[in-house]
This record gives structure tokens, C-alpha cells and sequence, in this order.
């Protein structure tokens, strides 16, 4: 059986399609000019397959609900076999519960944290945890910590912190920025008209945007002394 016929092939050359297929492949095509291009490719990419997906299963029910049922089993047993790729190389990343995070920043408030505020699920969290580990390794230090948090598991953190944890959330991953126990920045934000400010997070916007080069300088500067070594200067 022929999967397009040279009757019909005619058809597609016609503009109509021609600007359809054009239409839907642009965000694609846009990808490769900057100034446009504001996301990353593979949120966009796990984004275009949940979808897809959705449009075959009423493709599917309306064909045939037997067809239906078997694809609908096929994508959960997809889900289940083969999940989506983790970060899984090196880190100076600390796990904790949100009340456990809580207690850790108010023991010393010498102590600069970076928080993420993330889920296990969101395509956005899983393609931001390399980066994430990345910027942990560079940037890590005894007073200038990295720190994440599954706002699954904690949902009174997400509470806490007014972040929307659904499937649809613009607010994962959010970081966080303690200095002196206090949150002193985020990203990305909500303004004051409750409308969430577009936030690109990849290694160089969250340098720049956090200013780590010199968080990371002054924390240097500035070390931790511990009790032993201010007695040994007093004596």
C-alpha cells in the first residue's frame, strides 16, 4: 500500500499545505535564530511529544477504541521502561526537606545558599540538573552552598513559597538566592499584577542573572572561621 499517491502529492504541493507544514515546523526553524529562540530545545521537544501523543490518542479513539486502548498501554509501558535520561555525573549538591532546609539556612546565617525548587517529573527540572550540578561544582564553597528541593514531596515548601507545582507551571524549576537566612532574589519571579516573569535559567543567565562571580569572590574573600581558629589568634 502506497502512503501518499502522486494525485495526492499534488495536493500537499498546493500553497494551503505548503504553509501548514511551514506554520507547524516555525518554532523548529526559529530555534536557529537568537533573538528569537527562548527556550531550550529538549523541554520544548518532551513538551511536542505530550502533546502529539494526546492528538494520537483521540486520533486513535475516534479510528478505533481498541487501537486506542493498546497505544494508551504502549506509552505508559514507554513511561515506565524507558524514562526520561537524569543527570547522574558529579555534584556539590545537598538534598533536603523543606523544613530541614529551613533549619540549615538559620544555623549560620554566614552561609550563601542557592536553592532549586524543583520536581522529579518536569521536563524543565530534568534539563536544567546538569546545569544545575554544573554550576554546583564551579561555584561551590564551605559559605556559598547548593541545595535542592522536591517540591512533590514537600508540598508545604511550595506553599511557603507561592510556586504553582501543576503540570502546566511556568514555576519549575525556581531558584532561589539566601543570603544572611533571608531570600534575597529568585527566578523566575511573579510581578506585581500576578503575571509570572518570563525567565530563560541556563548556565549563563543564572551567572549573570544571580551575579555569582562576585557572590562567589566575597564568600572567598570572607570564609567561615571556626571557634578553634579564632582561640589559636586570641592566644
Amino acid at each position: 500500500m502506497v502512503l501518499i499517491e502522486k494525485r495526492e502529492l499534488r495536493k500537499v504541493l498546493h500553497p494551503h499545505y505548503l504553509t501548514n507544514i511551514i506554520l507547524a515546523l516555525s518554532f523548529i526553524l526559529l530555534k536557529s535564530i537568537s533573538p528569537i529562540c527562548a527556550v531550550t530545545f529538549i523541554p520544548y521537544l518532551s513538551s511536542a511529544c505530550m502533546i502529539t501523543k494526546l492528538g494520537n490518542v483521540i486520533l486513535f479513539a475516534a479510528s478505533d477504541p481498541v487501537y486506542c486502548v493498546i497505544y494508551i498501554a504502549l506509552c505508559v509501558l514507554q513511561l515506565l521502561l524507558l524514562p526520561e535520561p537524569t543527570y547522574s555525573g558529579p555534584e556539590a549538591i545537598a538534598y533536603y526537606k523543606g523544613a530541614d532546609l529551613d533549619e540549615e539556612i538559620a544555623r549560620d546565617k554566614r552561609v550563601t545558599w542557592l536553592v532549586e525548587l524543583y520536581t522529579v517529573w518536569s521536563p524543565p527540572c530534568i534539563d536544567f540538573s546538569s546545569v544545575f550540578a554544573e554550576l554546583s561544582n564551579k561555584y561551590s564553597l564551605p559559605n556559598l552552598k547548593f541545595a535542592k528541593v522536591d517540591l512533590a514531596r514537600n508540598t508545604d515548601t511550595a506553599t511557603k513559597y507561592k510556586i504553582n507545582t501543576s503540570t502546566l507551571s511556568k514555576q519549575l524549576p525556581t531558584l532561589i538566592l539566601f543570603e544572611n537566612g533571608q531570600e534575597s532574589m529568585r527566578r523566575p519571579i511573579v510581578n506585581h499584577q500576578g503575571k509570572l516573569v518570563k525567565f530563560t535559567l541556563s548556565y549563563d543567565t543564572v551567572v549573570s542573572e544571580f551575579d555569582l562571580n562576585n557572590v562567589y569572590e566575597e564568600c572567598k574573600k570572607n570564609p567561615i572561621k571556626d571557634k578553634k581558629e579564632k582561640k589559636e589568634k586570641t592566644t
